[in-house]
């Protein structure tokens, strides 16, 4: 027998999920904490993670993991790891942590980015980084140096969460080429760090850590670490991966044309291309996908919007019913006409916002009817309101070549939702596939190509299950339709 072992950093949990190599089966699959991972925010737009909180959290899933599935771990081929994207995670020589991980959705670094943007030049920054620096982890690394120096100073490596995860089971420190495009700090046409951004921030590229391949052993998990988690030392990371360009692959999309989606703590479209196409506003992000080579140009679009299932979240917590569970919110959703009967609701308040060029706009409600509106029609908007926000974002993306005649995702999260994803199937015009996967599992595949287990993407999923499909419906179509240019009007003014 062969298994591979995934993981899956968020920001709400950690994931871990043990998959048969053969059958493609997983086996055991567990989440910790079981309540959300908090998020610590001392001002407003500020968002940081401990990430002895990650390790603890990882630990828990292993475990259970472990004791669900029973299996000798010696027969535990590779292990393979997707994280959160763009955080920036600090250690020094010893490396143990110097202070909270800035995550993904802190906006402290945008006037960073924007700096670095109009001094560096931005014809400069997108034909060779394919972004503007942003709010991403290189401004961030900014911010430090100049608001923390003595914390700077300290800095042996800054690197993402998954690339301390990985250092934490190895005691090897290194990095991808993937990894790095996340944070824009990989020179597309120099196919190397982007030095000329490490030179304007004035950043030592000695603060990077050894650049290893996506795919292939990127190091052993050590004897100390293998008693820790009940592991068998020597076990190799052979995979690892930002988490949407992981949920892309969980889904098998890995060429051109082929796009995928999710709808958790935030909202993601990702769409490849074969060529490093970029949005001159930055508003959609372009990273190199986990194939991309110097020789196989593979660039994943990004769609990011913040305000997605947090705003459910939101709803779920503070206006519906107590004790209500998301698919009785569901049910009520489902009771509300087509446009939540001229009820809208603009989601965006969870900080910047790049489709919006790092505008922070805030979550706003329009239209409530006194006498009309209830707790089910404000469910129902907020889900629209989301699937809108997707739209806006998308129609960018076929601006820069990125079709979206089909949509694979996760049956998870908001596509749990029939309102959700017919909504979003409406607007879009666009089949949406879901998948009985996740990134955990994803991560576990990747392992398996990475180990070489798989000779290529096509025999690690082809045990991937299909199990629905939502397609536009025609006598929804003009009353969404309407319900769009309504909610878009708002956002705009």
């Amino acid at each position: 027998m062969r298994y591979l072992l995934g993981y899956d950093l968020g920001s709400s949990s950690v994931k871990a999920s043990l998959v048969d190599a053969d059958s493609g089966e997983a086996l055991a699959s567990d989440f910790y904490p079981k309540k959300e991972m908090e998020i610590k925010s001392v001002k407003a737009g500020w968002a940081e993670q401990d990430p002895e909180t990650w390790w603890a959290n990882l630990k828990e899933a292993t475990r259970s993991v472990l004791q669900q599935a029973q299996v000798d771990t010696s027969q535990i081929a590779a292990i393979g790891i997707s994280y959160q994207m763009h955080g920036l995670t600090l250690v020094d020589s010893d490396y143990r942590i110097i202070r909270d991980a800035i995550i993904w959705c802190d906006s402290r670094a945008v006037p960073y980015g924007e700096r670095a943007f109009k001094d560096v030049g931005g014809d400069k920054c997108l034909e060779n980084l394919l972004n503007s620096p942003g709010n991403f982890t290189l401004s961030k690394l900014a911010w430090v140096k100049e608001n923390e120096p003595e914390n700077f100073a300290r800095i042996r490596y800054y690197m993402l969460p998954g690339d301390y995860i990985a250092l934490r089971m190895t005691g090897i420190a290194n990095t991808t080429p993937s990894g790095l495009s996340e944070g824009i700090a990989w020179d597309f046409k120099e196919n190397a760090p982007a030095g000329v951004l490490y030179d304007y921030f004035g950043f030592d590229q000695l603060l990077i850590p050894d650049i290893a391949p996506t795919f292939g052993v990127q190091g052993r998990v050590t004897a100390a670490i293998a008693k820790e988690l009940g592991l068998t030392e020597g076990t190799p990371i052979t995979y690892r991966a930002g988490d949407q360009p992981n949920n892309a692959l969980s889904l098998n999309v890995f060429n051109p044309g082929e796009v995928a989606a999710t709808a958790g703590t935030s909202g993601v479209v990702y769409g490849v291309n074969d060529d490093a196409k970029y949005d001159p506003l930055s508003r959609v992000n372009s990273f190199a996908h986990v194939n991309h080579t110097a020789s196989q140009t593979r660039v994943g679009v990004l769609l990011c919007i913040n305000g997605t299932a947090i705003l459910n979240a939101w709803i779920r917590n503070n206006v519906a019913s107590e004790g209500i569970s998301y698919s009785e919110m569901n049910e009520q959703a489902a009771t509300i006409p087509v446009g939540s009967e001229g009820l809208s609701i603009i989601p965006f308040g969870n900080g910047a916002e790049r489709v919006l060029c790092n505008e922070e706009p805030a979550c706003s409600i329009h239209g409530v009817n006194f006498l009309r509106h209830t707790k089910a029609h404000l469910i129902r908007a907020a889900q629209e309101g989301i699937a809108f926000s997707f739209k806006y974002g998308m129609d960018i993306m076929n601006g820069m070549g990125i079709e979206t005649k089909t949509i694979r995702a996760g049956h998870a999260n908001l596509f749990l939702s029939p309102v959700f994803r017919q909504t979003l199937s409406d607007i879009t015009g666009a089949t949406i596939e879901l998948y009985n996967t996740d990134g955990s599992i994803g991560a576990a595949r990747g392992a398996g190509i990475g180990i070489g287990i798989y000779k290529n993407p096509e025999e690690a999923f082809r045990t991937l299950k299909r199990v629905a499909v939502v397609t536009p419906s025609a006598p929804n179509i003009q009353a969404v339709s309407e319900a769009y240019d309504k909610w878009k009007k708002q956002l705009i003014n």
